[in-house]
């Protein structure tokens, strides 16, 4: 039953994350910092390259959570868990962990030519895609058990 809910509660998780400040970044302290997030970052990408910025919102906020509302069936038993294979393929197609290290590399790189300060839904964004990895994980191993 924790695995469950723990589940659903990556649906109420994944918003709040993608809404959630993941940075402030300024060229200068003085000038004041501005609030990135997934959406803002997002709302940027569809202003300059619409293509790109459609695979970024399928890959980083569609996948998973198509992927995490599948797990979900599986664990209510609403879906076989022979669709396990296909959850894991979803998976790999969710993008939010690459879109996660490559914002780790972009801070890391841009330290030095401005003023960023991380903020909470960073965490909380990370936590929701590892949360996710090891539910899933979590699933498999169940259902692996239980048949």
């Amino acid at each position: 039953m924790l695995l469950r809910l723990a589940t659903l509660s990556l649906l109420v998780l994944y918003p709040v994350a993608w809404f959630a400040p993941l940075m402030r970044a300024g060229l200068l302290p003085i000038f004041g910092l501005s609030e990135i997030s997934v959406i803002t970052g997002l709302q940027s990408l569809w202003r300059t390259d619409v293509v790109l910025a459609l695979a970024v919102t399928l890959f980083a906020l569609v996948a998973p959570v198509v992927k995490t509302v599948g797990l979900a069936l599986v664990q209510w038993r609403f879906l076989d868990a022979r669709a396990l294979p296909a959850l894991h393929v979803m998976g790999k197609l969710a993008m939010a962990d690459i879109f996660l290290i490559a914002l780790y590399i972009t801070v890391a790189k841009g330290v030095s030519y401005a003023t960023i300060e991380i903020a909470w839904g960073l965490y909380l964004f990370t936590f929701c895609i590892l949360a996710s990895l090891g539910l899933s994980l979590l699933t498999e191993k169940s259902k692996t058990i239980s048949d």
